[in-house]
């Protein structure tokens, strides 16, 4: 499918940049109200407990970075748009040096003009 107009792209760096400030506060507007999200560690239902589970791993994994790579669109219109993309990350836990990689997929929908997160699925 061919690359969708710049905003849903933009939306995904900035989601990229707004996690990697480890700032809970900045990700709240990225992240739709009824967002699901599937995380390794289990599946986290409402932006609230979305943002806790995030909250959560920037409590565990200290000076994060989190990098999305060889991002594909897989379905895109005005209203949604669906990517999916490989990921890795290094940072601390407990003092030690750690690093993961894996592979994502999310759905985006367009709510009054704002591109937010309705699903993100990670997994190893």
């Amino acid at each position: 499918m061919s690359e969708p107009t710049a905003p849903p792209t933009e939306f995904i760096r900035s989601y990229e940049q707004a996690s990697n400030s480890h700032d809970i506060t900045q990700l709240v507007p990225l992240i739709a109200p009824d967002a699901v999200y599937w995380f390794s560690d289990g599946s986290h239902r409402g932006r609230e407990a979305v943002l806790a589970a995030i909250a959560k791993t920037f409590a565990t994994i200290r000076d994060e970075i989190y990098q999305i790579d060889d991002l594909e669109w897989i379905a895109h219109s005005d209203d949604h748009a669906v990517c999916r993309y490989r990921f890795t990350w290094t940072g601390t836990i407990d003092g030690q040096p750690r690093s993961g990689s894996g592979r994502g997929t999310n759905v985006l929908i367009n709510n009054a003009g704002t591109w937010q997160m309705l699903h993100e699925h990670l997994s190893a």
